[in-house]
Order: C-alpha cells, then sequence, then structure tokens
C-alpha cells in the first residue's frame, strides 16, 4: 500500500530531470506529504502527452463512475491498484493497455507494526532523487484526470518495513519509465511489473506518528524528519 507521497522538488528542478520543458496546467507547490484519503493532486506524465506534466486526483475513478466520483469514492478506495489483478479488474482494465502513466515522486510513506502500534516510514532514495511510481490514469466528464499507484508484493526490504499487509508501490527503474508509456502489449507489460522494480537503494526511518492524526497539519518536515522511538530496536529503525 501506498497512501501518502511527497513531492519536494522545485519546478525547475523537475523540468531538468525530466529532461523536456514541462507544461503546468495549474500551480505546482511542492508537498511534503500528500495524503491520499483527502484525494490531493499528484502529478503525472501522460502516455498519450510524454512532454506534458498533468494534476491529477488521487483516486482512480474508472469510465462507468466519472459521472460521480464523490459518490465512487464513498464506496471504493482507489488510492493503489494491485498489479496482480490489474488486467482482470472492472475498475482498473479500462486503463491499463493505453492510459498508463509515470506518477512522480520523492519519497513516500509505509506503515510498520510493532505490538500492534503503527509507525510510519519515510521511504526514498539515499541521494533523495526524484522516481516515478508506475501508474494509471483516467479521463472524467470534465475533463479532469484521476490516478492510481501500482503496487506489487514487497520485497525483502519492504517486508520489514510494510510488515503487516507485506506491499510496496511499484517504483520504476529509471530506464523502464519510456518502457512503461510505449506501446506494448500484455505479456510485456506484465513483465515490467513483475520485474521491473528499482535496484537503486532505498532508506526508510521512522516519522513521527502524528502525522496520522487528522487535526495536525502533516505537509511539512514532520512527514520526513526522522524520529528514535526507544521502543523500535535497531533492527526496525534501519532497513
Amino acid at each position: 500500500m501506498c497512501f501518502s507521497t511527497s513531492l519536494r522538488k522545485e519546478k525547475r528542478v523537475i523540468e531538468m530531470v525530466r529532461a523536456t520543458e514541462i507544461q503546468f496546467h495549474i500551480e505546482f507547490k511542492p508537498f511534503f506529504r500528500a495524503n491520499g484519503f483527502a484525494h490531493p493532486n499528484l502529478w503525472i506524465v501522460k502516455q498519450d502527452e510524454q512532454d506534458k506534466l498533468y494534476p491529477a486526483t488521487w483516486g482512480y475513478v474508472p469510465p462507468f463512475a466519472s459521472d460521480d466520483p464523490k459518490g465512487f469514492y464513498a464506496k471504493y478506495n482507489t488510492l493503489n491498484a494491485k498489479s496482480e489483478t490489474i488486467f482482470t479488474s472492472n475498475t482498473y482494465k479500462h486503463s491499463i493497455h493505453d492510459k498508463r502513466c509515470l506518477i512522480l515522486s520523492d519519497g513516500f510513506h509505509e506503515p510498520h507494526k510493532v505490538k500492534n502500534v503503527s509507525y510510519p516510514y519515510f521511504c526514498r532514495y539515499f541521494d533523495d532523487a526524484m522516481f516515478c511510481f508506475a501508474g494509471l490514469y483516467s479521463e472524467l466528464d470534465d475533463g479532469s484526470l484521476t490516478c492510481t499507484i501500482i503496487t506489487m508484493n514487497a520485497n525483502e526490504q519492504f517486508e520489514k518495513i510494510h510488515n503487516v499487509k507485506k506491499r510496496q508501490p511499484l517504483i520504476l527503474q529509471s530506464n523502464l519509465e519510456d518502457d512503461w508509456l510505449d506501446d506494448i502489449h500484455e505479456p510485456h507489460l506484465k513483465d515490467l511489473m513483475k520485474e521491473g522494480f528499482t535496484t537503486k537503494p532505498i532508506e526508510a526511518y521512522p516519522v513521527s506518528r502524528d502525522i496520522y492524526k487528522r487535526n495536525v497539519d502533516s505537509n511539512n518536515r514532520l512527514a520526513i524528519d526522522r524520529v528514535d522511538y526507544p521502543e523500535l530496536n535497531q533492527q526496525d529503525t534501519l532497513f
């Protein structure tokens, strides 16, 4: 699962990393934490317009519900899409072939449980570089976009971090990002989702549990600054 993410880079840095002049259609503001359950905008590169960056509401709305997204959100959680069922799901199968996207990020949170207490862990590259989640998007009747982050079974590292559900978002190896947006067939897509997770080392460390509180503003350094909890042993705090 991946229900909160960050994109702290400035517009000029994003444009430089993407090696293109990205067109923003609403004002871009860096963020320390976007809480998926509030359905914020994430920033995506669409399969059919790879030279632009669009805002997309986090929480995929399928074509059959595009006239009532609020009603759909009241019934369904589509912040993440399981890679294992994406071709057969009535919700996502409409987009897997021609509405794939890259979702830009430079960090995300995963829950780590110890003695039934959940601790948020912030996960990022050691050099704090930007990366892309594999995602899907849809276009609503009003022309706005929605998106979802694809997840997969956890690898050895994320089995220890996300130690209950044992899932991880699909962070694409950088040299496979273009492949994800190419016109490729189902067997290749399945291979990408199975083998395309980044090989670049990721660090993960605990941050304030206050980010779980509804009345606390977590779109600041609270979401990324390390907190050392006495109740977590060395193995739990270093991955």
